[in-house]
């Protein structure tokens, strides 16, 4: 924050190529994550970043994979030339509604943050379809990103996306070929996982993103209007929300599914898949030797891979249970929501309390002061948190 006062620190686009090479010639490294904060203006921060860039493909002959951030307000130009130069470029979109934006970062606005995102969008479809209009050949990415010639801001302007070494070998330069992402604070401000879950939705239709990182919200300032967690950081939170995204991503679930404005939040005590399929009982249990891959997709414990091996599987004869823990079912749950041959692997009851119950693992001690949308309270040995430490170390117990 610019407002804090501490000393500022910063790399020159060297210091940072050669550490780089030093770690990645050492094997320590596979690729490079460059990001930064607002130094001087955005045009001069775009600016330092793109020279690194330049250096590091062109001078140090760097073939590693790079995440370059996007500065948002920097001129679309910069962005375009530092596109060509690394594999995957992300814009923060900081907060997940504008106001938010408004109420902690008033300097910052919606617009400026969704402008470099759509021109990378639109850049990767342009560049993308010239390169298949222009063909392909062999050769490693460093081959392809070495043709840069100096100009303002240190290079001449791409003519089609193309480099003068890739066209004279019959190649297009490729332009931020795996995708851009995006990340999002969670806690600073109110807005609930519902929310959170129908941005991301959106960023991932309109946007064409590749993934949304969410961040739990770290207190490091003194502020009236940033929240106080006293105990640290939401990551659990935070946890639900990744694992939610993983579902619209590859399991073809919509934020409307899993969450509602009556019911706005995740489950702490299960996750978002296992609690959909909770409250949809009455699309379980699924005969695996018949159900499709979209409705394998929706069984807890089945994931994209293991489904994928059933339905191969199928083709060759009848799948078992013991079949399915090959595949690397997790079983623990699957069991409740599947048959197998018009059997179950247990006798069982297709009801939301028995199956929560055995589906929870008692022996995982819940965080204090955690609650569910769930109908019943799991006792335990263990439940000592609500009695005083004072009160037990009085009576001599440990």
């Amino acid at each position: 924050r610019r407002s804090n006062d501490v000393p500022r620190a910063s790399f020159t686009p060297d210091e940072v190529c050669e550490l780089t090479m030093e770690f990645y010639r050492r094997n320590y490294i596979e690729g490079l994550f460059l990001s930064s904060g607002i130094v001087k203006s955005p045009d001069y921060t775009m600016e330092l970043l793109y020279e690194t860039l330049l250096k590091l493909r062109r001078q140090y002959l760097f073939g590693g994979y790079i995440h370059v951030k996007a500065i948002p307000g920097a001129d679309p130009l910069l962005i375009e030339r530092t596109g060509f130069l690394a594999d995957r470029m992300s814009v923060n979109l900081e907060l997940p509604t504008a106001e938010g934006l408004r109420t902690l970062a008033p300097a910052k606005s919606r617009e400026k943050i969704l402008t470099p995102m759509r021109q990378i969008q639109n850049g990767r479809l342009e560049f993308g379809e010239q390169r298949l209009l222009g063909g392909s050949g062999g050769g490693s990415p460093r081959e392809v990103r070495s043709g840069y010639g100096a100009g303002s801001f240190g290079v001449q302007r791409m003519d089609g996306g193309g480099t003068a070494l890739a066209e004279r070998r019959g190649r297009k330069a490729a332009f931020v070929p795996a995708g851009q992402s995006t990340q999002m604070i969670i806690g600073a401000t109110p807005e609930n996982d519902f929310q959170i879950m129908s941005v991301a939705e959106s960023l991932y239709r309109k946007f064409d993103l590749k993934r949304v990182f969410y961040s739990a919200f770290v207190r490091v300032n003194d502020d009236s209007l940033l929240p106080d967690f006293p105990g640290g950081p939401p990551l659990l939170r935070e946890h639900r929300l990744y694992q939610a995204d993983w579902l619209l991503r590859f399991y073809g679930f919509e934020a409307g599914e899993l969450l509602s404005e009556e019911r706005p939040n995740f489950n702490v005590l299960l996750d978002p898949k296992c609690d959909w399929a909770l409250r949809h009982l009455e699309a379980f249990p699924v005969e695996v030797n018949r159900a499709s891959y979209e409705t394998l997709l929706r069984v807890p414990g089945i994931g994209v891979k293991s489904a994928l091996r059933i339905v191969k599987a199928r083709r060759l004869g009848t799948v078992d249970f013991a079949d399915l823990k090959r595949m690397g079912v997790v079983l623990k749950r699957a069991l409740y929501f599947i048959t197998c041959r018009g059997k179950t692997m247990y006798p069982i009851r297709i009801e939301e309390d028995f199956i929560t119950r055995n589906i929870l693992d008692v022996k995982e001690r819940l965080p204090y002061g955690i609650s569910g949308d769930v109908t019943y309270r799991q006792l335990s040995l263990f439940d000592d948190f609500q009695v005083p430490q004072q009160d037990l170390r009085r009576e001599g117990s440990v």
